[in-house]
């Protein structure tokens, strides 16, 4: 890839204050900084030498008055201060973030090698880059933003990452919550370098086109942290008749299709995304070869009526979205997920596999698996486990709130 175009012009967003702030904190966030957790939450300081604004470099001292870490103060977040660097003080300028974006970019480069070009590159805290997603897709790059804290380092950030990764057009996502601060004029949608496309933008995986809404679609487009599961579902896909719930634009559709599936039956509440999903078939030969049946409707309700209809598939995927946003959801993400097993195995064919899966971060990997399990076993459909799997290599985990995909396979 080659850069295309100029970099924008952002004289006119202030850079980053000189003034430091110094921060004093409890003894359990001193011992959670030390352990390298990226976040120190506003209740846990005691003591700040004055206010600050987005993007102010906040120096944390420990109970000695020693360097205890280093990172961008938010003013308006819980998450007071989004960690950069712990242990020795460290000086943040362009050659820190440099040195960030590079090895989050090398640590990708495997999956460059399997035919592959859709991908995270940089995966927010679990990169030292807190509250900043860069997806990949072919020569188009989205940079995402979760926080004001990158407004006065784009200047510097941008020119990091063509330097590592060349494209031919960035486009900048804001998430909902930063679209309602102050921009200095930015867009949810606009591009920063070359042009915005005209049409959805299409990348590979193993092999397999796709094409991603970078400009509105959800985050930054597509979902690249199930890409290892669906190559998963490829593999064993042959001879199978596939479930595909909460199917969205079709990626484990696709894969399944490719593998060799009978047929393929995608359920989505949403009709843009099984026109996606069906366009998502069309462009890939071996998968437009396969009988495509979508279903829009909501996923309980589909399961419902499947099974009242006495239909069988031999491989079921449920790949629901996240059930449990805060504390106070968990009770009931768990519950939902039990109705989903027990939904998923009423139309999954004897000796049939079982694909389960969660993005919720907040419901343990204990919790997960063990409530899939006793739903089963309540109706008589114990399951036998071929495989857990979890983040792919593009979505490393760096902290324990990190860990948030867990997927089983299963035989029932």
């Amino acid at each position: 890839m080659s850069a295309s175009g100029t970099l924008p012009n952002l004289d006119h967003i202030p850079p980053p204050s000189d003034n430091r702030l110094a921060l004093h904190v409890t003894p359990a966030a001193e011992r959670a900084l030390r352990r390298g957790h990226p976040w120190l939450f506003a209740d846990n300081i005691t003591q700040q030498n004055h206010e600050g604004s987005a993007g102010d470099l906040a120096i944390v001292f420990d109970k000695k008055r020693r360097f205890l870490a280093i990172g961008l103060y938010d003013p308006q977040s819980p998450i007071r201060v989004k960690i950069l660097h712990q242990g020795k003080p460290a000086t943040i300028d362009s050659t820190f973030l440099a040195e960030r974006v590079k090895a989050a970019i090398a640590l990708r480069q495997p999956i460059a090698e399997t035919d592959t070009t859709g991908y995270r590159l940089i995966h927010g805290e679990n990169d030292g880059l807190p509250s900043l997603i860069l997806d990949r897709y072919g020569d188009t790059l989205v940079l995402k933003l979760y926080s004001a804290i990158w407004f006065p380092y784009l200047a510097d950030l941008l020119p990091v990452i063509l330097d590592a990764q060349p494209c031919e057009r960035m486009v900048l996502r804001l998430s909902r919550n930063l679209q309602q601060e102050a921009t200095f004029g930015l867009r949810d949608g606009q591009a920063l370098i070359g042009d915005l496309p005209d049409a959805p933008v299409i990348f590979r995986e193993y092999g397999l086109q796709f094409a991603a809404d970078v400009v509105h679609g959800h985050k930054t487009g597509f979902f690249f942290d199930h890409r290892e599961n669906r190559k998963r579902v490829q593999d064993i896909a042959a001879r199978h008749s596939v479930l595909d719930v909460f199917a969205y634009a079709g990626p484990f559709s696709v894969h399944a299709a490719a593998g060799g599936a009978r047929s393929v039956t995608s359920i989505d509440v949403s009709a843009p995304a099984l026109e996606a999903a069906k366009a998502n078939m069309a462009r890939n030969p071996k998968a437009a070869q396969v009988p495509h049946e979508i279903i829009m409707a909501d996923a309980f309700d589909a399961l419902h009526d499947l099974a009242q209809q006495g239909r069988q598939f031999s491989m079921v995927i449920v790949d629901p979205p996240s059930f449990a946003k805060s504390q106070a959801e968990i009770e009931g993400a768990l519950r939902a997920y039990a109705n989903l097993t027990r939904l998923a195995l009423a139309v999954l064919a004897p000796a049939g596999v079982l694909v389960m899966a969660s993005c919720s971060s907040r419901v343990s990997t204990d919790d997960f698996y063990s409530t899939v399990h006793r739903a089963a076993n309540d109706i008589g459909r114990p399951l036998q486990e071929i495989e857990r799997t979890g983040h792919a290599l593009d979505h490393p985990i760096g902290f324990p709130e990190g860990a948030y995909l867990k997927c089983l396979f299963a035989q029932a």
